[in-house]
């Protein structure tokens, strides 16, 4: 019986034929990974409990609070000025006997004081709507979506 063994992975530094920014991730240790861009950033990625590294479910859960924080920064910024301070919080349990997060909860804490009631309730509902119409994460998550894995291997 022959072993396989997977090629390692082509060193991208270029956007994609398409204009699109490669993404990638390269085996760095055991159970530990760097995600790259061909931007140039960076990401270290690991099993839980791994000082200074994400697991790909804490990414994903940070991917969705900034893409809601991204998808409403023009509709605060135009209300409140540049300078405005936000923190989006994400939650959610994964489900280990089926490995998905059922839920993932969102709290966007915003310093609203300045505006009165109807001004602050206006301003929430245009911020959920740019949320919920621009949000590609969220919408994917909502959605679902087809996922599809290859191999590149020699031998």
């Amino acid at each position: 019986m022959s072993e396989q063994t997977v090629a390692p992975a082509p060193q991208i530094t270029a956007p994609t034929a398409t204009g699109e920014t490669a993404l990638w991730v390269e085996r760095t240790g055991t159970r530990a990974y760097t995600g790259r861009s061909s931007r140039g950033a960076e990401v270290l990625i690991a099993s839980q409990g791994v000082p200074g590294a994400f697991t790909p479910g804490e990414l994903l859960k940070i991917a969705l609070a900034a893409c809601s924080g991204l998808s409403a920064d023009f509709p605060l910024s135009r209300k409140l000025g540049d300078s405005f301070d936000a923190t989006i919080r994400v939650s959610g349990d994964a489900d280990r006997e089926n490995e998905v997060y059922p839920q993932l909860d969102e709290v966007f804490e915003l310093d609203l004081s300045e505006l009165d009631e109807q001004a602050r309730e206006r301003l929430l509902v245009t911020v959920q709507r740019a949320i919920d119409k621009v949000c590609t994460v969220g919408r994917t998550l909502k959605a679902g979506t087809k996922v599809t894995l290859s191999f590149d291997v020699e031998g």
